[in-house]
């Protein structure tokens, strides 16, 4: 018993001990914390090469099909559902 309860002990000592851990997010005048103007220019920086990176690699959008097109697949489908069907 006294050992079940010392492990349940520690188990919530350790679940916890993350959010110990974490910085304070508030000053001790209660304010939150201000980033520095350069630290802020500097995240803008990296966010805009984040974005600009992404969107090099970002595939191109394939364009709409066309009336013909999309009677042509449709037809193709219905064949393909039709032949499927007979085996």
């Amino acid at each position: 018993m006294r050992i079940s309860a010392t492990i349940v002990c520690c188990a919530a000592l350790l679940a916890c001990a993350g959010a110990w851990a974490q910085p304070d997010s508030k000053r001790q005048d209660g304010k939150p914390r201000q980033l520095k103007e350069e630290d802020r220019q500097r995240l803008r920086e990296d966010m805009r090469e984040v974005y600009r990176d992404r969107q090099a690699t970002r595939p191109e959008r394939p364009r709409p099909m066309s009336e013909e097109e999309r009677q042509r697949l449709l037809r193709d489908v219905e064949e393909a559902n039709r032949t499927l069907r007979r085996k």
